[in-house]
């Protein structure tokens, strides 16, 4: 089965606005201008994309008219910088964070969960090699389209991303518990028991 993920988060409270910093960047990588060609090479050694490109990006799409009722942001912040600067730019707005998720998996299980994924790229299903497999090698159950995986979900790139994760992201851990925003949900549970625990949460 697959997981309903942040979009199906999205869906179930009110179709807020889903902002995903990897989905936005992935697809200016695929541009033919020396920014995409940058933020490709960028992504592909499994490195962060400079700060200020992020905020800037972030900030541009938070004013849109789809984000006005409420937002989600999926991938961001990466750092204390960002987390600092959004909150800067939230507190100018009158419209503070009210909710922070982490989800908690293991390393060497985060590692077999993204170097086994495969994307349906124009719907973004998603299929797992041992978890969720598609019914034919590679093909996508609904459509009967080839599969893909990205350039950047493979062993070594994915060490680059979890050293940086422990060096950069981790200390928001910190700064939002002290805020008392951050909840902590155990995602090494079957994604459906996920789904309930966040469902839980934002019920409350």
């Amino acid at each position: 089965t697959q997981s309903k993920g942040s979009s199906g988060i999205n869906a179930e409270y009110g179709g807020v606005c889903h902002l995903s910093t990897g989905d936005m960047l992935r697809a200016i990588a695929k541009e033919d201008s020396p920014l995409g060609k940058r933020v490709a090479s960028t992504l592909a050694a499994g490195e962060l994309v400079t700060d200020s490109l992020v905020i800037e990006i972030i900030e541009a799409n938070l004013q849109s008219e789809a984000c006005k009722i409420g937002f989600m942001l999926d991938g961001f912040p990466r750092n204390l910088v960002q987390a600092e600067k959004l909150d800067e730019y939230l507190e100018g707005q009158s419209e503070p964070l009210n909710n922070v998720v982490e989800f908690k998996v293991k390393d060497d299980i985060l590692v077999e969960r993204i170097s086994g994924r495969m994307i349906h790229q124009s719907s973004g299903r998603t299929y797992h090699e041992v978890f969720a497999p598609p019914k034919v090698p590679m093909t996508d159950d609904v459509t009967g389209e080839p599969l893909m995986k990205r350039p950047d979900d493979n062993a070594t790139v994915l060490k680059r991303r979890l050293d940086i994760y422990h060096e950069q992201t981790a200390p928001l851990i910190e700064f939002y518990q002290k805020k008392g925003i951050l909840r902590s949900i155990d995602a090494m549970q079957s994604p459906e028991k996920v789904f309930k625990d966040i469902s839980a949460h934002f019920t409350h």
